[in-house]
């Protein structure tokens, strides 16, 4: 992605027509169709007689272009290229997965991209959840995965489920009969869909790898307006496209997740480290016994913000009997200058950061552009990276905001678009900047981001398809290396037409 990140909103001719089609909300000034020529829906009036406007085919659900329904969908969590540039032309609600197939065969036959828009979030905070722009489709159809949240069912070892369910409708729903995902993200309130396509990472990486990884089957629309099934032995080629690739081979619309049984408890260990070399070992030691379900960890400001230290934080889950901490901790107490342990509900656990988002929005670091830097690093050169990343940041580098840092085997990652580094054990960088109301240096964030990249990069570090960093065509195509010429085939084959997805900044 080549293009300049915005923090305003910049002049563009907007829309001559902002109206509903389809389905209930249909009246005597609903758009009919789509003029190929001026680039505009058409009324009615206008389409009469007019050759050059295609009609659009029936819909159970709404296709909007009213000025508030493409003014919402023009934004995302990161506003950092929100407004008047980014807006798409409309937006679909589908009433079933016949409306989006639907849609892209008239949004292919007719020059119009496509990608699909997230929303989630809670409360009124409801909105795309990529920072960076990766959901934005301006001028074409934003597809709004509310209108996909069933949960279709719940088996004994997987549930099935539409693309635009969140992963804490899923958690509560299959806590309900003893079981849960594997693994889930630490915030919960996004779309299933959505995080599978980027891959989607959390806790229990080091045992069943990203989120992705634990995805049995998909059900997708493909480019050339197909809905297919897709699985490791069944269309492999699509599957492993889809999964991780950022939504450039079609539009997810149904997932096969895999679920454990869920354990009743879990006894969390927040244990500190003065220096990142002590956190290094007793990081590198837990991994490799894996005596915990969880294992994550932050890079933190010290109590008296004079520095940094580090917390490892780790789970040790049960039903009736608790674990001995004793046993659990004995090996690392001579580098643990102070733990906090509590035992919770593995529900509570899971939604812990409910308390959180309350405070990002009480204080108002909810609503800011968020310049986020998410990189996995290899675990030989991760002390090095650290040690400048200690003198590059202070406190303004975060905000309200967190740097997420723990490790795990590469060997967990089963597809090949969720690229890591060529080390058997890597790092999860995560820097998640909430930045201060008001901060004025946003820019420089950004600028920072592809700095410390372009480090990273030199020492064998992949990115992690969330975060805000300026690339190119020729960045990615470096980011993919071998798998390149792979990505590219499956796009060709599967969107010919490249509808899919342009806020990636993959094939531009």
């Amino acid at each position: 992605m080549s293009s300049t990140p915005r923090t305003d909103v910049g002049a563009s001719a907007e829309p001559s027509r902002r109206r509903i089609l389809g389905g209930m909300a249909a009246t005597a000034v609903a758009v009919v169709g789509w003029n190929v020529v001026d680039q505009t829906w058409a009324t009615a009036a206008e389409a009469a007689g007019n050759p050059n406007v295609v009609p659009v085919p029936g819909l159970t659900g709404t296709l909007e272009t009213t000025p508030a329904t493409v003014d919402a969908f023009a934004n995302d969590f990161g506003h950092l290229f929100d407004g008047a540039p980014s807006k798409p032309w409309a937006v679909l609600r589908p009433g079933g997965v016949e409306d989006i197939v639907t849609i892209v065969n008239y949004a292919r036959a007719n020059g119009i991209k496509v990608a699909v828009n997230g929303q989630g979030g809670t409360g009124d905070d409801i909105e795309s959840h990529s920072v960076y722009g990766q959901a934005r489709v301006p001028g074409g159809i934003s597809i709004d995965a509310k209108g996909m949240s069933r949960i279709v069912s719940i088996g004994g070892d997987h549930a099935v489920v539409e693309a635009g369910v969140t992963w804490g409708q899923l958690t509560d729903a299959t806590l309900q009969v003893g079981k849960t995902p594997p693994a889930l993200p630490d915030y919960l309130y996004i779309s299933v869909g959505g995080t599978i396509s980027i891959g989607g990472i959390g806790g229990t990486v080091q045992r069943y790898g990203l989120l992705c990884d634990t995805v049995q089957s998909i059900d997708i629309v493909t480019g050339d307006g197909r809905l297919v099934t897709a699985t490791a032995s069944v269309r492999p080629d699509l599957f492993n496209a889809a999964l991780s690739g950022g939504g450039q081979v079609g539009i997810i619309v149904r997932a096969k997740v895999k679920l454990i049984p869920a354990p009743k408890r879990a006894v969390i260990f927040s244990l500190y480290y003065n220096t990142v070399e002590q956190y290094l070992i007793d990081s590198e030691r837990v991994l490799a016994d894996g005596r915990f379900e969880v294992h994550a960890g932050e890079m933190q400001r010290t109590p008296d913000n004079s520095g940094w230290r580090y917390k490892l934080e780790v789970g040790a889950t049960y039903n009736t009997t608790p674990p001995n901490r004793a046993r659990l901790l004995c090996d690392l107490k001579d580098v643990r200058a102070e733990a906090v342990i509590e035992d919770v509900t593995y529900r509570d656990y899971m939604f812990r950061l409910d308390a959180y988002e309350a405070y990002l929005k009480e204080g108002g670091h909810w609503y800011t552009p968020k310049p986020w830097l998410s990189m996995f690093l290899p675990a030989s050169k991760t002390k090095a990276f650290m040690k400048l990343v200690e003198q590059e940041l202070d406190a303004s580098s975060l905000g309200g905001g967190f740097l997420l840092f723990y490790p795990f085997h590469s060997s967990k990652i089963k597809r090949p678009l969720a690229v890591m580094p060529n080390e058997s054990v890597v790092y999860l960088f995560d820097l998640l900047r909430f930045p201060n109301p008001g901060e004025p240096n946003i820019q420089g964030m950004i600028d920072q981001n592809r700095r410390l990249y372009d480090i990273a990069v030199g020492l064998g570090a992949k990115r992690y398809l969330v975060g805000s960093i300026p690339m190119s065509g020729a960045d990615w195509q470096k980011h993919f290396g071998t798998r390149w010429s792979g990505f590219v085939n499956a796009k060709r084959k599967y969107d010919p037409n490249s509808m899919f997805t342009p806020g990636q900044g993959f094939f531009a």
